[in-house]
């Protein structure tokens, strides 16, 4: 293996936060996490670019820190793409198989593919990924790998993800203007299943809600395959809002307290504990029960699942899910969420840990850190190696913004 692709590296720009995750491949193709990097998010709004010179400077930020603790510098990563432009939906495409034996090979399966994705999509929007489901040949259906077998006619069901071109575009935009190239953008539920979601429970059937800063990403697992996709328009900021205007304390605040003091379920809750609550203006902070800050995070806790669960009932995988459901981003580690999310769906319910890596794993035993970790991983079982320059410093990064002009104009 060549040592430029010993390292991969994984760039999840979200609402709240930009995470750079960096893992190397040693020689027995075992991955470890070898760099992270983390700061706050300015310039997105709910997976949108709003202010692209903030967000280029969040990006250099974390990529900065994950190239200080890695040492080594970072030409290309792996992206995240989340937001309410994300839409999915499942397709077929059926082909005859041609030769003379009638023997399935690769290009038939990639006929197949072909045919399923050949869908006319609105003005604007492109296809980040077509992900095959299951296969059937001639009436033989729920085959995983067709090449080799024998059959007249090929059918692939597959799911399709979707995205704003101008979105991504933007967003891939900022990433090149902080010097860096981006080698794929995968959504940001796939990435974030890759680093908690066990086998297991894929082939059982689960739903994955990842809570990010502005909206919360949804996505069904069955057979070992992705069957749906959603994303959902409550995520943590709205948590912190609520905090800010029943409190009456600056949002800085308010998401301290949240982080420090918050449960989303008032049961959990003693009567006689208290909290001191930052005021605005320069009043002096005030003390006052927890319970009132569980009595203003449940409601828009509620309000979530509901929402994901109207999500999963309209798209018919209420009787699907017995794997139940799995949390994780970095708004499912508040307290009490897990317990209302099963009174709610009535289902198994866990948090979901990034795990499976080895080297730097134990900074990154958050659910903040799932998208960002499971990028490393996607593209790892993919062999999508980044060509990350080892001490080429500032020439490396020189070379690839010349690189990145050259495609802009031409």
């Amino acid at each position: 293996m060549a040592r430029s692709e010993r390292y991969i590296v994984g760039l999840d720009i979200g609402t709240s936060k930009v995470c750079t995750v960096v893992g190397e491949v040693s020689d027995d193709g075992s991955l470890d996490i070898i760099g992270i990097g983390m700061s706050e998010s300015k310039g997105l709004k709910r997976g949108v670019v709003v202010n692209l010179e903030a967000a280029v400077e969040s990006i250099k930020k974390a990529v900065e820190e994950a190239e200080l603790m890695a040492g080594v510098e970072i030409d290309s990563a792996s992206l995240a793409v989340s937001g309410p432009h994300i839409k999915g939906f499942n397709s077929r495409g059926v082909v005859a198989v041609a030769g003379k034996n009638r023997e399935i090979t690769r290009e038939d399966v990639r006929r197949a593919l072909d045919a399923a994705r050949a869908v006319s999509l609105p003005a604007g929007r492109e296809v980040l990924h077509v992900l095959p489901q299951d296969f059937v040949v001639d009436d033989q259906d729920g085959i995983g790998a067709p090449v080799g077998m024998t059959g007249t006619r090929l059918e692939v069901n597959v799911h399709i993800v979707t995205g704003a071109t101008t979105s991504t575009q933007n967003l891939v935009s900022c990433v090149n203007r902080a010097g860096l190239e981006v080698k794929e953008m995968v959504i940001g539920q796939l990435a974030a299943a890759e680093a908690v979601l066990t086998p297991d429970e894929r082939e059982l059937g689960v739903a994955l809600l990842d809570i990010g800063g502005g909206t919360a990403d949804l996505a069904i697992f069955e057979r070992g395959a992705l069957w749906h996709t959603a994303v959902i328009g409550v995520g943590g900021d709205h948590f912190t809002n609520d905090i800010a205007v029943g409190l009456r304390t600056p949002i800085p605040e308010a998401e301290k307290v949240k982080r420090r003091c918050g449960c989303a379920l008032s049961g959990m809750v003693d009567e006689d504990e208290t909290i001191e609550v930052a005021s605005v203006g320069g009043r002096r902070p005030r003390v006052m029960a927890r319970r009132i800050l569980s009595d203003i995070l449940q409601p828009r806790a509620e309000e979530l699942f509901h929402l994901a669960w109207d999500e999963i009932s309209k798209a018919g995988y209420e009787k699907s899910l017995n794997s139940g459901l799995v949390l994780t981003g970095g708004g499912a580690v508040l307290d009490g969420l897990s317990e209302i999310a099963e009174q709610i769906f009535d289902l198994p319910m866990r948090r979901g840990v990034p795990a499976g890596v080895g080297g730097l794993a134990d900074h990154l035993g958050n659910p903040a850190c799932a998208s960002a970790l499971g990028l490393v991983l996607y593209a790892h079982r993919h062999r999508q190696y980044e060509p990350v320059g080892v001490g080429g410093g500032a020439f490396t990064r020189m070379v690839s913004r010349l690189r990145t002009v050259f495609k802009e104009f031409f």
